[in-house]
């Protein structure tokens, strides 16, 4: 027990006569009489209530700040004023010695420990040791680890092998910018740190080995979001040999229910099989393809009803509906809604409803009243229904109209069961489309991805015998509760197939051994097919914890702007470490 005979949530009625010594930080001093406090040291565990009867011992305390860190040795004994709240509250320490270990030397705190969360965000993550010290902040930290070491169990358990891949690497094209990091014996050149193992735990399934996992560091420059972190990140990376996708899914569907169901706010998990959903089905039914399946909602096409109905929006448009059964919110409600979506989305969502006697009213009403008939049999309308709607593109009326089921099933009553992990794959990707940007034939997602059809299929659309925008590839999402925890692929091993897919996005031979030197040398000396899929760490906790932001399930996060506060990062270095690595810094005008 190192320095002590018991923690802080140790001690019991049955202790009571015994000398014990405890440790921790001292929490809260409450003064009764100049003679009498009580004072809560808390450690790790817990608390635990010490009781002050002395004069010598008050003006101790009374000279200590908050959160000094303590010993008390002294008598258990039982307390006349009982706290059935607390694990510890039917005993309290009687004190012979009490001792300062580390004396806190500021009056006043950041914040309130045990109310760190009501503070801002920037002094949180200034304080974060401060703000860990927070019970409720730890047990996120502590899920964490018992999380990971569940993992590796259950991967360990299904005959993987833990092995580590290198952090320092080169930079790939891999979707997101690379952090970089210079070579000073190779002056002009860089190493960078990995934004995933990809190359690496492939390169090891041509190595011979046949079922790889690393709880993964990853390291992408790029923007926060809630449910992601800048800077660094964890994944449950994973690669199988002579696999293909049915062999990755049985081993997730096998590996994250338990979990999910043992660490998980929520005791209630999908079972296995997942439900299987193409991306193309996906973006139709609930105009995402992230579906959050504990939600009833789902998307309908209201082209052909409502494109021609003189409303302008919807001219010429793919129109979507999102059909809301005995609707009984307020006019306030559903602007609220609407205005919401169109924050999150960018386009507009309009609207109407059905009043008890069929007739439509609100919204956009005027435009449906001559063809209420045939909207209603459209959509299966019926009395008291409300009906949202989005237009634009088909991608974008599909999107608008996901962002819609997602905020009117969360706001809804009745439409989301919250209370449960609801898992599904998303399969069939699109291997290519078009850049945003660029105006050409990109690859959508994992470039090295084996398309459905293999080499046959890329030949066919070489002689533009089929649309490169209609291939679909070997590649998959897991989803839960509206969260994709990760991508995987069915890897393209073969090297006429990887230099056929590249060569349609105007990649050549030389290209592909250019930047991917190492896997088309490994795949040419023999290759087994392979799958494998990463998903990510802080977001599998950040659900299980039920947080909405990943922040709070890390040690020590970065900020949105990819800047860690406390340790003043980054920062400005010295002169003579960018002369060693030959770096020059140039104002931009």
């Amino acid at each position: 027990m190192q320095s002590r005979t018991h923690n802080c949530s140790e001690l019991r009625i049955e202790n009571a006569g015994e000398s014990v010594k405890i440790v921790g930080w001292m929490e809260n001093v409450r003064e009764v009489s100049a003679n009498l406090a009580f004072v809560v040291v808390r450690d790790f565990y817990g608390t635990t209530q010490v009781v002050i009867e002395t004069e010598e011992q008050m003006a101790f305390i009374k000279g200590l700040n908050k959160e000094s860190t303590i010993s008390v040795e002294g008598t258990v004994r039982e307390r006349a004023s009982k706290n059935p709240k607390l694990p510890t509250g039917d005993i309290e320490v009687l004190p012979s010695k009490i001792e300062v270990l580390g004396r806190c030397r500021y009056n006043e705190l950041p914040f309130q420990i045990n109310r760190s969360r009501d503070a801002d965000e920037a002094t949180r993550l200034k304080y974060r040791y401060l703000d860990l010290r927070n019970p409720e902040v730890k047990s996120n930290i502590v899920l964490r680890c018992n999380v990971v070491s569940a993992l590796r169990r259950a991967m360990t358990e299904h005959g993987f092998l833990e092995i580590t891949t290198p952090i320092l690497t080169a930079s790939s094209p891999e979707g997101a910018r690379d952090y970089l990091v210079p070579a000073r014996n190779h002056p002009g050149k860089f190493y960078a740190l990995p934004q995933a193992p990809q190359q690496f735990k492939q390169l090891l399934m041509t190595s011979g080995f046949d079922r790889y996992f690393q709880i993964a560091p990853c390291f992408r420059d790029e923007d926060a979001r809630a449910d992601r972190s800048p800077g660094e990140f964890y994944q449950l990376d994973m690669e199988m040999a002579f696999a293909n996708q049915e062999d990755v899914f049985a081993v997730l569907e096998d590996v994250l229910p338990p979990i999910f169901a043992q660490y998980g706010k929520y005791d209630i998990a999908s079972d296995a099989p997942f439900k299987r959903i193409s991306y193309l089905d996906a973006m139709d039914t609930y105009g995402s393809d992230k579906p959050d399946l504990r939600i009833d909602l789902t998307v309908q096409d209201a082209t052909e009803a409502l494109s021609d109905c003189g409303f302008e929006p919807f001219a010429g448009n793919t129109v979507k509906a999102v059909v809301i059964p005995d609707f009984k919110e307020t006019r306030k409600f559903i602007d609220k809604l609407c205005a919401d979506v169109e924050v999150q989305s960018g386009n507009k969502a309009y609207w109407f409803r059905l009043d008890e006697n069929g007739e439509p009213v609100g919204g956009i009403s005027k435009f449906v009243t001559e063809r209420k008939d045939a909207v209603a049999a459209a959509l299966g309308l019926r009395p008291g229904c409300f009906v949202g709607l989005t237009a634009g593109k088909k991608l974008a009326a599909q999107k608008t109209a996901g962002v819609l089921v997602k905020m009117a099933g969360a706001a809804v009553p009745g439409h989301m069961d919250k209370e449960r992990y609801e898992f599904c794959w998303i399969v069939d990707f699109p291997m290519y489309e078009i850049g945003e940007e660029s105006g050409e034939l990109e690859f959508c997602h994992n470039p090295f991805s084996m398309p459905n059809g293999g080499l046959e299929i890329l030949e066919k659309v070489e002689k533009k015998e089929v649309d490169p925008l209609t291939v679909t590839a070997y590649q998959y999402d897991l989803v839960c509760n509206g969260v994709e925890l990760s991508s995987g692929a069915v890897r393209n091993h073969d090297p006429e197939i990887m230099i056929k897919a590249f060569e349609l996005v105007g990649l050549g031979e030389d290209d592909v051994k250019a930047k991917f030197p190492a896997m088309y040398n490994a795949f040419c000396y023999g290759a087994p097919p392979h799958a494998g899929i990463a998903p990510g760490v802080d977001r599998m906790v950040m659900l299980l914890a039920g947080e909405d932001c990943i922040r709070e399930i890390i040690p020590f996060p970065m900020n949105k702007n990819a800047q860690d506060l406390m340790m003043n990062a980054p920062s400005e270095v010295m002169q003579k470490q960018l002369d060693e690595l030959h770096i020059a810094l140039v104002e931009q005008e």
